[in-house]
């Protein structure tokens, strides 16, 4: 019989946050990231068996595509998966690979919205706060902060889902899961729009004659809708973002050529 041991793991996992996407194509994606992930763990199991080495490298390299930091959990189950295989219980390569297409999809979901809809917003806010008077501390804050924070995230969901194995497809695909991808999705959209009435500010100093006086807009609006158009630049980069598939390159020079036109009309 054989058995995994922490350093295996602890070596599949680095390899994977190492280089998980290193080798990209749209044929397979992080498929060869995968694999290459699986390499201390096959090692271990079929080193007296090369031609099963063989098969379960083959086996890994098909299309495989999630949110990488979360998306170690399936790293994690899918060895321990192998260590059962190679120790004699009947699972099929089919059965690895239905783990894998089935658990890619809801994983990325639940790993977009923690990572890109709560960490990286949350870290980006105390960075930028803290670099907002020219302090390079802000910069340094957000790079440590986030690496610590994924990796810590990664390392802890590779051992779980190793220690749990094929028992953790239940409860990542099962009946509750749509509630937990519900619930972080909203979680996320409250930390961006707090974020968005935080840091998004734009005040206009146009002035509209009203006989001998002039009415200021900018008090107008925030009498009675304050930070109104924040909020409907907000808006607008939402919508081109998701109804027009604009780019962030896009949607920045546009920013650039509204606020050039509204400084030389005197709006801005």
């Amino acid at each position: 019989m054989v058995k995994l041991d922490k350093k295996d793991l602890r070596k599949s996992w680095r390899t994977w946050a190492m280089y998980h996407l290193s080798s990209m194509s749209f044929e397979k994606l992080e498929a060869n990231g995968f694999a290459h992930s699986m390499v201390p763990i096959l090692k271990k199991l079929y080193k007296d068996n090369p031609e099963e080495y063989k098969k379960a490298l083959i086996r890994h390299s098909v299309f495989y595509n999630t949110e990488p930091q979360s998306g170690s959990i399936v790293n994690g189950i899918v060895a321990s998966m192998e260590e059962e295989r190679a120790n004699g219980k009947e699972i099929t390569d089919e059965m690895i690979h239905s783990v894998k297409t089935g658990l890619m999809g809801p994983i990325a979901g639940m790993g977009d919205s923690i990572i890109q809809g709560i960490v990286i917003p949350v870290l980006l806010s105390i960075g930028m706060g803290i670099s907002s008077n020219g302090n390079p501390l802000g910069v340094i804050v957000y790079m440590v902060g986030f690496l610590a924070t994924i990796l810590s995230l990664s390392y802890v969901l590779y051992m779980r889902g190793y220690q749990l194995g094929i028992s953790a497809v239940d409860g990542l695909i099962g009946i509750n899961s749509e509630k937990l991808r519900n619930a972080f999705a909203v979680l996320g959209t409250m930390v961006v729009g707090g974020l968005a009435a935080s840091f998004v500010n734009i005040n206009t100093i146009l002035k509209i004659p009203n006989g001998e006086e002039s009415i200021d807009f900018q008090k107008t609006i925030d009498g009675f809708f304050p930070k109104l158009l924040p909020l409907l630049a907000v808006l607008l980069c939402w919508y081109l973002i998701s109804k027009r598939k604009w780019s962030a390159t896009k949607i920045l020079i546009l920013l650039i050529c509204i606020s050039i036109a509204g400084v030389l009309l005197n709006v801005f």
